[in-house]
């Protein structure tokens, strides 16, 4: 099986920097880091096994292709869509915000 480059968007980026920026401020440096280190393992799976992650959203918001894989330890969750030659990271989110209205916007 062919592991395709998994690449975020702006938005997810930017989720992933305000997360960090939160656990800094709010837990510790090891927290920080041990999210880098889920998120990591996450990208890492999605881009070996991409049809793993859940297509619930993609039928409840009806976005062909969008799959979510939860981080291990953490609670926010990845939501992508598969594409030909990489796999495409929209956003990075808790997995308590209002999910649906965030990726509508």
């Amino acid at each position: 099986m062919k592991t395709r480059p998994v690449v975020p968007r702006a938005a997810a980026s930017h989720g992933v920097e305000r997360t960090i920026d939160y656990y800094l401020r709010e837990g510790s440096a090891a927290t920080a880091l041990g999210f880098i280190d889920a998120l990591e393992k996450a990208y890492r799976h999605i881009g070996r096994a991409p049809a793993s992650g859940s297509p619930r959203y993609a039928h409840e918001l009806d976005i062909p292709g969008l799959r979510s894989w939860p981080l291990r330890g953490y609670p926010q969750v990845v939501f992508y869509v598969e594409r030909v030659d990489h796999v495409d990271v929209w956003r990075v989110l808790h997995g308590e915000r209002d999910i649906p209205e965030t990726l509508r916007s």
